[in-house]
């Protein structure tokens, strides 16, 4: 059976199964014919709307989910929220038109794996794709920018950092590339350490928090003033 992380390890090992869904036929289709053309890389199913994707989400059990935000009858942040509840191993990537949606948030708390602008080549796709199948989060720099100024919203001005907090410094560190939008391997060579050093520490950080994703442990750390951001 393949898992979120199967078609990364041991080489030639099982594609990543990917579900494609977004109510733009066209949109759609393209996207899934340029994938499919994509080494290690397999499209499972293609779905017009929440509904529907959340139904294919259960009977293909694919790695990782290709999801538009704005959709009829679902929309793709219910879609999210209901494909991580029937199938925890799939990862989930947000399709979006503009950098200024308001769903960021939203997403992320439905256990969202990253977004991906629609307007992005089919390199970025396939390896946004390849990212989050290795079990990393991806958001684009202006993203990030924007989710965590919303974190910052969502915080309290008058509450106080929590004591005691169990993150080393080095684990800190990390948070905060991970906060700047940054994948394992480029924090791995800004701390000048391996990538499963940075896979550890992150793993790390979430069983400490208690939570279930790297973007997750950001948003934890800025809603409790332990990341200096601008």
């Amino acid at each position: 059976m393949s898992q979120g992380t199967g078609g990364q390890a041991g080489g030639a090992a099982e594609p990543i199964r990917v579900l494609v869904v977004d109510d733009q036929e066209l949109f759609r289709r393209g996207l899934t014919m340029l994938l499919v053309a994509e080494e290690g890389i397999e499209v499972v199913g293609e779905a017009g709307d929440g509904v529907e994707g959340t139904q294919l989400a259960v009977s293909t059990m694919p790695d990782v989910v290709l999801l538009d935000v704005r959709m009829p009858k679902r929309t793709g942040i219910e879609a999210c929220t209901q494909i991580k509840e029937a199938v925890p191993s799939a990862k989930i990537i947000m399709l979006t038109v503009s950098d200024e949606e308001a769903d960021l948030y939203e997403a992320v708390k439905g256990g969202a794996s990253g977004y991906l602008l629609k307007d992005s080549s089919i390199e970025e796709v396939a390896q946004a794709v390849r990212v989050v199948a290795d079990g990393q989060s991806l958001i684009s720099p202006s993203m990030a920018v924007k989710l965590i100024d919303e974190f910052k919203q969502m915080s309290k001005p008058d509450r106080e950092s929590v004591p005691g907090l169990r993150l080393t410094d080095r684990e800190l560190e990390v948070l905060r590339l991970v906060a700047k939008g940054m994948n394992n391997r480029e924090i791995s060579k800004e701390l000048f350490i391996s990538e499963n050093t940075v896979k550890n520490h992150v793993r790390n950080i979430l069983e400490k928090l208690q939570l279930h994703s790297r973007m997750e442990a950001v948003m934890y750390a800025v809603r409790e003033k332990l990341l200096d951001i601008p």
